[in-house]
């Protein structure tokens, strides 16, 4: 039995498209940063907006605490989760060149954003060591990211996308030096059957399904992965 995920090990999966160096926002110096640009730190309770889809686009936004959730309106007025994003990632970077933001952005949990204003951020990447590359490499990671779930979605059963899911927390939350064994989902199931395309009690199905088969263990949202690797086998069965 393997209680290990190693952040390596899950390159392979086409889905998995987070780097394999810490994910922080200690690779950027404030002090520097606030040298070119005015760099506005914002506290965010759980549940409040960062943005409304619609608000015209004026700066990007790097996570420095806590976890938000993206998401938008389908034709029929749902929400749709799009994406989850953790500390030392930025939001906004998919509605460069455009006027407004493209999304919702949602705290999920008490969280504080660097905003980071636009294009003047662009211009400091110049002079700034690290913040060009963190930029690209959130622009590629949106595409990677939207094209692998993508992929996902259409090939996978509703259990294996849960597995995945788990997968894709565990290896993020090692990258950020945080335990893959042992961790809190901060999003709801109704946000995560949105985000997978499945249904709200779907969920609640796999993860116990998942429990039975001593994958994991969960307690609402507190999560023990106790076969990493039975939980791969799973996350790639057609």
């Amino acid at each position: 039995m393997s209680t290990s995920i190693d952040p390596s090990s899950t390159r392979s999966l086409p889905w998995t498209v987070w780097p394999t160096a810490p994910s922080s926002d200690a690779c950027l110096d404030l002090e520097a940063l606030q040298q070119h640009l005015a760099v506005t730190r914002r506290k965010h309770k759980a549940g409040q907006h960062l943005f409304h889809a619609g608000q015209p686009f004026r700066a990007l936004h790097l996570i420095h605490s806590g976890s938000f959730k993206t998401s938008g309106l389908t034709d029929d007025g749902r929400e749709r989760v799009t994406a989850f994003k953790m500390r030392g990632e930025l939001i906004g970077v998919d509605s460069i060149g455009l006027g407004s933001y493209a999304c919702d952005a949602v705290a999920l949990e008490d969280s504080e954003s660097w905003e980071l204003p636009y294009p003047a951020v662009m211009k400091a990447a110049a002079h700034v060591t690290g913040l060009q590359e963190q930029i690209h490499a959130a622009l590629a990671a949106e595409i990677r990211c939207d094209r692998s779930w993508m992929l996902l979605l259409s090939t996978l059963a509703a259990e294996p996308r849960v597995a995945a899911f788990l997968i894709d927390m565990a290896a993020r939350q090692a990258r950020m030096g945080y335990s893959a064994k042992h961790f809190i989902l901060r999003m709801s199931r109704l946000d995560i059957a949105s985000f997978l395309a499945i249904k709200h009690e779907t969920v609640s199905r796999a993860l116990s399904h998942l429990a039975d088969r001593h994958f994991i263990s969960v307690q609402r949202r507190e999560v023990r992965v106790l076969d990493a690797e039975g939980l791969r086998e799973m996350a790639v069965a057609a």
